[in-house]
């Protein structure tokens, strides 16, 4: 399945760290052309450094906030210029607002609602001329096991699952939007997870995981692998990754 990906263009979010630096370095490795966008520059270029030392192919930066509009525009203006038909844009960014006494500011609300939807929407919006450019375009979003029915909180704050609700149904409505169209449209929904990348040494030993230990950042690269690389006549709607460990019920 790796090796479909290869001469693919690949936008990702949120790829400065955790699941988003998963997916960079999984994808380039898999000779993938990706384009890597997050709020902290400094953090994606550590990424970047690591695909050279890995690839020798040094991947584009482009600093985005998904929370600030103007920010969106403009990151999506730059990757729309500089690529003119994207393969795969994988959602992966958001803000995460953590259960706390005492509440939360309009700000930080905001943020984490504007990143999981309005942001999200916005930067796809404004990408879809450039997939629709490609033979086998795809728009992942990663949500979440909090925008799920009866979901619990597990240290999340209530504006937190209310955004990631949100966000699943940005993802129903979307793929209804693009229905009869080239582009499918994949929501995957991981619980917790254990945050890894190819780069730590926990990496390698995740196949050996007994049924009871959590859901890591590479369980999620594969499942949207496996997603991606199916017959285009199969859209791989909605899936949820659970586990006793970080999961729906747990």
């Amino acid at each position: 399945m790796v090796e479909q990906l290869a001469d693919l263009k690949v936008v990702i979010t949120g790829a400065g760290r955790g699941l988003g630096a998963a997916f960079a370095i999984v994808m380039a490795d898999a000779g993938a052309d990706v384009v890597l966008c997050g709020r902290t520059p400094e953090n994606l270029s550590r990424v970047a450094g690591a695909i050279v030392e890995r690839t020798g192919r040094c991947p584009p930066i482009v600093a985005v906030d998904l929370a600030d509009m103007d920010s969106v525009a403009r990151a999506a203006a730059e990757i729309a210029a500089a690529h003119p038909a994207i393969d795969l844009l994988v959602n992966n960014g958001a803000t995460w607002l953590a259960q706390r006494e005492g509440g939360y500011s309009p700000a930080e609300v905001f943020a984490t609602a504007n990143a999981a939807i309005t942001g999200t929407w916005l930067f796809s919006q404004a990408l879809l001329p450039n997939l629709r450019r490609s033979a086998r375009p795809d728009i992942v979003v990663i949500g979440s096991i909090s925008g799920q029915q009866n979901a619990r909180l597990q240290g999340a704050a209530a504006p937190y699952l209310a955004a990631k609700h949100g966000q699943a149904g940005l993802i129903d409505g979307l793929r209804q939007e693009l229905a009869g169209t080239p582009i499918r449209v994949i929501g995957i929904h991981p619980p917790n997870l254990d945050s890894m990348t190819p780069l730590d040494p926990e990496w390698n030993a995740v196949p050996n995981r007994a049924k009871g230990e959590a859901v890591t950042s590479r369980d999620v690269v594969e499942a949207v692998i496996f997603a991606v690389t199916r017959p285009r006549h199969v859209t791989w709607a909605s899936l949820l990754l659970d586990s006793d460990t970080g999961g729906l019920w747990s």
